[in-house]
Order: C-alpha cells, then structure tokens, then sequence
C-alpha cells in the first residue's frame, strides 16, 4: 500500500484546511472506472502493489496478493488481467514491487523462501530464491527503500521467532536462482511477526510487528541485534498493520487485529517529551459517523505535503471510510459506497491522479477515479469462499479481544 501526494502549499493552518477540504473533495467525486473481471476461482484480494517506475502510466502493473496462494498480475490503466504467479503448496504473503526495477515483484512463501519474478517473461517460474532456514515459515516481508535488503518474518515455530535478512542484489538473468540470508534477528519478538516496514527513505531502518503486541524499530547498519534495536513500543494487542509518517518520516503507527490504533514519536526519545502521541483501544468505539458505523481498520497513508496521516476503514457491507488522524483522535472524513459488497482488504490510493484501488472478500479489484463512469453497473453479490486461508486472514470482530496479550 502507498500514496502519491499533490497538494497546494499554503502555509499554517490555512493549509491544514484546504488539504482536507482537497481531500474531501477528491471523495465526493470519486467513482467507479473500472472492475476486474472475476477469475474461475474468487479469492479474497488482501494485498496490492502499483509499479513505480514505468515510463508511462499505460505500462504500469498492479500485483495483488490473494487468498488462493497467488499473486495475480493486472494492467493499471484497464484492470484487464494479465497473468498468475503460484508456489503452491506454499502460501505466498504479500506483494512488493521493487522501487527502482518496475519489472521484479516479490513475495513472501510459507515453504520458507522469498519468490521473485520478473514481469517482462512469460515463464510462471521465479527469477530470484530467497532461502530461509529449514524451520522459517514467512508471514511477512519487506525491500528497503534503495532495493539492497530484504526482510522477512517468520511465524513461531517453538520458542524461535526469526526476522532473516537477505542482500537482494542478485542475477535474475538465471531462473531459480537461490540465494542464503545474511543474518538474522531472533531476541526480539517472542510470537509471529506479523508485519515488516523499511523506512521510506532511510535505507538501514526498518519497523516490526507482531502478535505480541511489540513494535520494534532498528537501524540494521548497527553490528548486532542490541545495538540495532533503536525503540520497542508496547501496542498491547496483535499487530495487523504498521507505518511510518511525519516529517522526516520520525514517527510510527500500527494498527491490531481488534482494530485498536497507536501512534509513537521516534523524535522524542532522546526528550523528555512522551513519545506517543495517540493511543486508541478500539476506533470503532471513537469514530463518529452519522447513519453509518465502522467495522474495520484496513492500513494507513502519510500525507507528505499535507503533513497528515490517514486511515483507511470500512464496513462489513463494503463501504469504504477515510479517517483523519490527529493528536486528540481520528475523524471521518468521507466515505466512499456503492463498490464493493464485502470488506474491504487491500487499497492503494494515488493522489497525483487522484486514483484509488481498493480489493476486497468480494474478489473484486476495483479502481476510482474522480468523475468516472462505469460502463456496467451490476455489483456483483459477495462470495462465500472457502478456503484454508481464512484461518490467517483478519478478524474484524469483537471476539478477538480476548484473545489480546
């Protein structure tokens, strides 16, 4: 998930308003442009990544993650599809495309590896083997900012939690290449590592989260593990989502599997200023929304010119809710209906087009654009998909909360 900005520079508050009222805007006027065509197996779309690099917009690919163990390949501009990646029996979570390569998308496999395929080859074989150890089990993963490192982690197995770092250089010129790992970090989670984020632009940093209820921070330059871990922050609960924002990005946030949501100042660890600076146990008890509800938190966005965070929410019925995020709490900003049908998983939103992709357990892929018209109107019914996977996917109800560390 990420965002483009483009915004007007007015300073103050002043400015504050009219990125918000922008914002407010761009919703109102956002409509459906195109939908996927449903594939012969409908899986949930639980994660999306948009080439960065391409020449032209025409040229760009979306990859989505899915419930069926795939990552599937669409074309930004039409939705048309274009081609499946597979590893099965393994599972593969998540999808990244590489910054400075559009061509390379990554994934991360439960057999224990990270896959990478190159786009422009008509092979379903991948590129590039990231090999763990025997026992890894990857749930999550990230490549840092300037394509030199990746990061996975892994679920417990055990006593051991591991995240495995890999140089990601590597020749794509000779299919199934495979490559060992670095190193390792293994004292610092004691549960499944859930979610990894490399900082935006500082290439050595990298956030962590997981199911107990930490997220940690390192500067991987360091030596060692202790040396390395810059900051442990307590969400008490499982970790569902993580990310950077503020200035320079300095700060994190993440939100849990029960839909809690906190928000930390890195800045302010060498103060004696508290470093955090929103902490919220339930956002569907804090949001307001007029004839309307919040079910769920789906990820977050940094708002560079703007300064300000956003959420994503929604409801169970497909109805999608951004929400503002400032020091006294989160608030509704507009919401988005008529789309999906089911929740909402996986969004990427770009404001220099003022475009947004949204996934869902709808098994639709779905993009919006301001003023659009779709040619066929029909919303599809939701689907009942039964799958093994949905023992990993998210609970987006109350029960999980006593399920919390």
């Amino acid at each position: 998930m990420f965002i483009d900005s483009r915004f007007l520079t007015t300073p103050g508050t002043a400015f504050e308003m009219s990125a918000l009222e922008k914002i407010e805007e761009q919703l109102a006027r956002l409509r459906i442009a195109k939908r996927s065509v449903l594939r012969e197996e409908p899986a949930y779309l639980l994660d999306i990544d948009v080439s960065r690099s391409a020449p032209s917009e025409s040229s760009r690919c979306v990859a989505v993650s899915c419930s069926n163990q795939s990552i599937r390949l669409y074309n930004r501009e039409t939705l048309n599809f274009l081609r499946e990646y597979s590893s099965r029996p393994g599972m593969l979570n998540g999808v990244r495309f590489a910054h400075t390569c559009d061509s390379l998308v990554f994934s991360a496999c439960s057999d224990g590896t990270i896959k990478c395929w190159d786009i422009r080859l008509a092979a379903q074989k991948a590129v590039q083997i990231f090999s763990g150890y025997p026992s890894n089990v990857f749930i999550s993963f990230d490549i840092n900012c300037n394509d030199l490192i990746i990061c996975a982690g892994t679920e417990k197995v055990e006593k051991d939690t591991f995240l495995v770092f890999w140089d990601a250089r590597g020749n794509t010129d000779c299919a199934g290449t495979t490559k060992e790992p670095l190193g390792v970090y293994s004292e610092s989670h004691n549960d499944d590592v859930t979610k990894i984020c490399f900082h935006p632009v500082k290439p050595s940093w990298v956030v962590s989260g997981s199911t107990d209820g930490l997220v940690n921070v390192f500067d991987i330059d360091k030596d060692n593990e202790d040396d390395a871990l810059i900051s442990t922050c307590n969400s008490d609960s499982s970790i569902s989502f993580i990310g950077w924002s503020g200035k320079g990005y300095e700060q994190i946030y993440c939100m849990t599997h029960d839909e809690g949501f906190c928000w930390w100042d890195l800045a302010q660890l060498d103060t004696e200023e508290p470093i955090t600076l929103l902490r919220i146990q339930d956002a569907r008890d804090t949001v307001c929304i007029e004839n309307d509800s919040l079910n769920y938190l789906v990820g977050g966005a940094y708002h560079e010119k703007a300064d300000r965070l956003f959420l994503i929410g929604g409801t169970s019925t497909g109805k999608i809710h951004l929400l503002s995020c400032a020091a006294d709490g989160l608030s509704l900003v507009g919401t988005l209906g008529g789309g999906h049908s089911a929740t909402v998983r996986s969004f990427c939103w770009n404001l220099a087009d003022e475009s947004l992709l949204t996934g869902g357990e709808d098994a639709q892929l779905l993009l919006w654009r301001p003023g659009a018209v779709e040619k066929s109107l029909t919303k599809k019914e939701t689907l009942k998909i039964a799958s093994s996977v949905q023992k990993r996917v998210r609970v987006h109800n109350s029960s999980f909360k006593n399920r919390k560390k």
